[in-house]
């Protein structure tokens, strides 16, 4: 069984440091065991100013490849893009700029076409069979899901790809399925905001189903930390 370890900031700028230092920290001791690191995060607009912070760390940034958790099937230049806030922050300028970043191939004509191809650099890029990342950051939305895994959708019970389809919010979705979420050495969720409290605690309720709260479906083999701002982890701490 997963176990959880919650961690609380005491404000919005402690969250992004805690998260900063918390993913530099596991960047840095998977660098010292190994040649290259590989890290997935989260997208949205939650990690941002954790993501501006990461990229002041002075680490060998050129020994990192980045990839994504999920994608917006959406050109690289929109505003929804993940790609885009990547590169207004973690990649912008500084140490982090040097960093490897992969997209999601957002730009093939199809969906699945994106989601083959992103499965491919996938394999190139993460040894393993599911590919292992060092580290997964995730977020968790107010219903639950996690990367573009949505409750009562296909995506979330899928087990025999790496990546597929999701699809929320009105958008095609490009994701990592969570086996290979659950096959990182680390996992990471990053939980803000008030209207999360109610996924938070189905999260951390052992009793809770998958096919309602699929970010329970990511069950690493280590305890996943969970940094949250006093809002999200209101009553839990």
């Amino acid at each position: 069984m997963t176990t959880y370890q919650l961690i609380v900031a005491s404000s919005p700028e402690d969250l992004a440091r805690q998260v900063a230092e918390r993913l530099a920290s596991v960047i840095d001791l998977a660098l010292a065991q190994r040649d290259r690191a590989q890290i997935a995060l989260a997208g949205g607009e939650t990690p941002r100013s954790a993501y501006g912070l990461l990229g002041q760390e002075h680490l060998p940034w050129n020994r990192v490849d980045v990839l994504l958790g999920d994608e917006r099937w959406v050109d690289a230049a929109d505003p929804a893009s993940n790609a885009r806030m990547l590169h207004e922050t973690l990649l912008a300028q500084g140490p982090g700029s040097q960093a490897c970043f992969h997209p999601v191939p957002t730009a093939q004509p199809t969906p699945d076409l994106s989601a083959e191809a992103y499965a491919a650099i996938l394999s190139q890029v993460c040894a393993g069979d599911p590919p292992r990342f060092d580290l997964v950051l995730l977020g968790l939305g107010d219903d639950g899901h996690t990367a573009s895994l949505f409750p009562g959708t296909a995506a979330a019970m899928v087990t025999d790809r790496f990546v597929t389809i999701g699809e929320g919010k009105g958008l095609p979705r490009i994701t990592l399925t969570a086996p290979v979420l659950s096959a990182a050495r680390q996992v990471i969720f990053l939980v803000s905001g008030a209207n999360k409290q109610q996924a938070l605690r189905r999260l951390l309720d052992p009793e809770e189903l998958a096919e309602r709260t699929p970010a329970r479906l990511v069950q690493p083999g280590q305890t996943v930390v969970i940094l949250a701002d006093a809002a999200a982890a209101d009553g839990l701490a």
